[in-house]
Order: C-alpha cells, then sequence, then structure tokens
C-alpha cells in the first residue's frame, strides 16, 4: 500500500537526460568501453591476431588523442595461455582453464602493454569477479580505481579473473562483465566486438534471408529467440549474453552497440556515430549511483511477493514499500541485503534493499507501519524497502 507520509512520490527510478530516438550527437568527450572477444582477437584461429590487435589499439590511441576515455574489456586469457605452452592435451577441468587463464593473463596483459607503449598509453589491469561487485564496499573500491585511472590518462584493461574464480563468483562472460564496468565508470558507450556484424532477424549462417537490426529500443521474448551461440567456440559468450549485458549497460543509460570487431575503423566509426552494427538505446536517463549498483550489483538474497496496491504504488507512484503490501517472503537474507518484488502472479517489479531480515520480514508481512514495534520490539523504520533503495524493473 503506499504510504504518502514516508514514501518520495516525487522521486522517479532514473534521474537526468541521457538519450533520445535520434542518433546521439558525439560529446566533445566521452568515456567508451571497448569489449573484445577471443574470436575478434584470434580472428577464429588458435592464437592472438598481433597484427589485428594493433590495429585496435591505434583506433583506441586516437580516442584518446580525441579527449575521450577508454577502458578496454578483453578476453583471451585461456587462448593466450595456451598458444604460449604450445597448445598442450589438458583434461576438460576447472583447474586446466585456471590453469591456462593463469599463464595467459600475464602474457595478454604484457601484450596490451607493448602495444598501448607504441602510441605512449599506460594500462593499468583489473581482474575482477562477481565477489568484487557483490559488496558495496567492494563496489565502490572497484569505480574508484577505474575512475582514477582513466583521470590519469591510463587506459584500464579488464578481464574476469579466471585464475581464482569459482562458479559462486563468476560473471561467466565478459559480454556481461563489460556491462557491469560500464556501469562502474559510468560511461556513455559499451561496443561490444565480436564475429558478427550484429544482432540479424535469423541465424545469417544459414539463413541468406537474414536481416541486420540496425536500431533496437525494446528487447523483449522476441529478440532474445534471435540471439544464437558463440560462432567460433573459443570463448564463453554468444549473441545470448551481448543481449543480455546491452539490456543492462541500457538501463544504466550506456548506449550499446554490437559490431564486427574486424571491420576496419569500426571503433572510430562507432564513436562518431556512425551507422553500424546493432545500437541498443539507453533508457531516457541514468539510474543514480546507488540504483545502480542494486541492479547489477549483488545477486538476489531472497524474494518478497506483495499484493495489488502495492503493486500500484511502488510501480505507478514512486513509493516506498510498506510491511502491510508483503504477502509472502521467500528465502533468507538479513538487513541490507538485494532482494527481488514480485507481485503476486510472479512477475518480477523491482530489486531494493531490505530494511528488515527475511525473519523480521516474515513476522511484519501485512501488518501497518505503526505495528512493527509491537511486533518485533524494535524498529528500523516504518517501510521495508525504502524509495531510495528499490529499482524498478
Amino acid at each position: 500500500m503506499a504510504d504518502t507520509k514516508h514514501s518520495n512520490a516525487t522521486e522517479q527510478d532514473l534521474a537526468g537526460a541521457h538519450s533520445s530516438t535520434e542518433t546521439p550527437a558525439v560529446r566533445q568527450s566521452q568515456t567508451i568501453v571497448v569489449k573484445l572477444g577471443t574470436s575478434v582477437l584470434t580472428g577464429g584461429t588458435l592464437q592472438l591476431d598481433r597484427a589485428h590487435m594493433v590495429e585496435l589499439v591505434r583506433q583506441c590511441a586516437s580516442l584518446r588523442r580525441q579527449g575521450h576515455k577508454v577502458i578496454m574489456v578483453t578476453s583471451g586469457a585461456i587462448a593466450a595461455g595456451r598458444e604460449h605452452l604450445g597448445y598442450p592435451e589438458l583434461p576438460k577441468t576447472m583447474a586446466s582453464k585456471q590453469l591456462l587463464a593463469a599463464v595467459g593473463q600475464s602474457r595478454l596483459i604484457q601484450e596490451w602493454e607493448s602495444l598501448f607503449g607504441i602510441y605512449g598509453l599506460h594500462v593499468g589491469q583489473m581482474l575482477l569477479t562477481r565477489a568484487d561487485l557483490d559488496d558495496r564496499e567492494r563496489y565502490l573500491n572497484a569505480r574508484d580505481m577505474i575512475v582514477a585511472l582513466l583521470d590519469n590518462g591510463i587506459i584500464p584493461v579488464v578481464n574476469e579473473n579466471d585464475a581464482v574464480a569459482t562458479t559462486e563468483i563468476k560473471v561467466g562472460d565478459n559480454d556481461n562483465l563489460s556491462a557491469l564496468v560500464g556501469i562502474l565508470a559510468s560511461a556513455d558507450k559499451l561496443l561490444l566486438l565480436t564475429d558478427q556484424p550484429g544482432l540479424f532477424t535469423a541465424d545469417p549462417r544459414n539463413n541468406p534471408d537474414a536481416e541486420l537490426i540496425r536500431e533496437v529500443h525494446t528487447i523483449d521474448e522476441t529478440l532474445h529467440k534471435l540471439a544464437g551461440g558463440s560462432v567460433g567456440g573459443l570463448g564463453t559468450g554468444g549473441m545470448a549474453t551481448k543481449l543480455q549485458a546491452a539490456d543492462v549497460a541500457r538501463r544504466a543509460g550506456i548506449e550499446v552497440i554490437i559490431a564486427a570487431g574486424s571491420r576496419p575503423d569500426v571503433i572510430a566509426d562507432l564513436v562518431r556515430g556512425e551507422s553500424v552494427g546493432t545500437r541498443f538505446l539507453p533508457l531516457e536517463s541514468p539510474l543514480e549511483s546507488r540504483k545502480r549498483w542494486i541492479l547489477a550489483g549483488p545477486p538476489p538474497a531472497g524474494d518478497i511477493v506483495i499484493d495489488d496496491g502495492a503493486a500500484i504504488a511502488v510501480q505507478q507512484r514512486g513509493s516506498s514499500l510498506l510491511s502491510k503490501g508483503i504477502t509472502e517472503v521467500k528465502g533468507q537474507f538479513e538487513r541490507g541485503e538485494v532482494t527481488r518484488i514480485f507481485n503476486t502472479k510472479g512477475v518480477l517489479l523491482a530489486r531494493g534493499i531490505c530494511r528488515y531480515s527475511s525473519k523480521d520480514m516474515a513476522k511484519i508481512a501485512g501488518k501497518h507501519s505503526q505495528d512493527i514495534y509491537q511486533v518485533l520490539g524494535y524498529e528500523y523504520g516504518p517501510v521495508a524497502v525504502h524509495r531510495d533503495d528499490l529499482v524498478v524493473i
């Protein structure tokens, strides 16, 4: 139910203007995230294509000279490790992948350091896992680090820390990692460079009538069905993960373009606003910093189900979630953890930071705000999830 006394009905989910349906004018200085897939770095072979890597670095260096800030999210550590060790026959285990990543990551960063050095640019390596983004303090530390690198003219080179990451703490692919990095850096553009020119109306590998989708305004189930797997089989991300990444990034006000990394001057053309690849329009405004973390940081610790009145209040009136509107609490979570909020039909409505633990939330579910103290013997305020800690999906 809505509580006009304690909710902020004038606060919007999204703050500030960031884009329009027209091709955006190129700002004097932009923050650009360039994600390079393994297929782009290897040219579909089993080894790094250093000649093409030089060309990609040249384009990034050109952006830097124009005053733009550039972040590189690079795949290829396992491929580099396999190449350096002479393509050994290893058992197909997590330990083998971590071995190759441990060897290859150092080789990969050396390559980037050497190539950017040609243009007098320094790089700084950042190895991240999901755990670095789950915790609010670590998230802020990562953000401060990437901002410090950019402010000092250093190119952040980001990869997932595959050598130590377990299934539980992996982002899983560098497409989604690049979206999270874009959110960390408050980026303007995310360029997902791959082995395909973009997203097609059908699989271009077996359908000659497939047409390139130039611009996407809405990511729906139909679009998800169009996304296929990785063509080269060398990386972990196919078109489906790129669609996931685009959806996350655009919610944070970031323009996303999927394009072929082999296309001449692709990076420069995309930053200039040329009609290349598939462009995903950002939502009308970027999320404020705290809500960006709620959206893209920690996985939900539990679920809350709310009644129709509370759903309307949260979605349409910009209200906080009150205990009165809660009908069910699922999972176990502590105060301050992120939970998903569903309606009674099972539709995901929002994500938010809870003011109460799951144990307490179950006790006060359906109760009026003024009854919380009487039920628990204490209270952390009259709302279950405050509007400032809530992101409507």
